[in-house]
């Protein structure tokens, strides 16, 4: 699942938290710095996605005649562009690969700003931050799902994409993180 920019602040906490919690790292300066240069880590990969797929799109659009002429799969070809651009634009695209090497990234800065301290080998450390930000990735969904759900349950109707909605979903995704403990 793709990282959204809307849920990086959480990521970034998460994996803040999930380090402090480990017992076998220090944070040198608290919690709020590491989660500072986790969330510009993940902003900047964010940002490298979006860029490589305005580009797979720009070039959809350029051809749009000749993609209908021959009857192809707008999809499929955008899937196919973005996979042959991607390693001019520093983007992995498999998942897996794509949140070990930001882990990878992450702990580095980490460890380059003397923001954390650690006894254990740095693939464990490596290995925190790759499961929080996995764990959040499949929690939130439910998280969603819950929001919506005591969304739906208000008499008030609230439309989605309205301001109204939104704060209120940002209050009520807070609040459901913080019942998880994982904010």
């Amino acid at each position: 699942m793709k990282i959204s920019l809307k849920s990086i602040p959480h990521i970034a906490s998460k994996i803040s938290i999930d380090l402090n919690k480990s017992g076998v790292v220090t944070m040198t300066k608290g919690l709020e710095p590491v989660a500072h240069e986790a969330e510009k880590i993940l902003t900047h990969n964010v940002h490298q996605e979006m860029a490589l797929e305005d580009k797979a799109g720009d070039i959809c659009d350029d051809n749009e005649e000749e993609i209908e002429f021959m009857l192809a799969d707008e999809r499929q070809l955008f899937f196919m562009i973005k996979k042959k651009l991607a390693p001019e634009f520093g983007v992995i695209l498999n998942y897996e690969e794509r949140y070990s090497d930001i882990a990878h990234k992450i702990l580095d800065e980490l460890y380059e700003e003397d923001l954390i301290h650690f006894e254990v080998t740095e693939n464990r450390i490596k290995n925190i931050i790759y499961n929080g930000i996995t764990s959040f990735i499949a929690d939130a969904s439910e998280i969603d799902d819950a929001v919506m759900d005591k969304i739906r349950t208000y008499k008030k109707r609230y439309i989605p994409g309205t301001d109204e909605f939104d704060i209120l979903y940002e209050k009520l995704y807070h609040e459901e993180l913080l019942k998880r403990g994982m904010e």
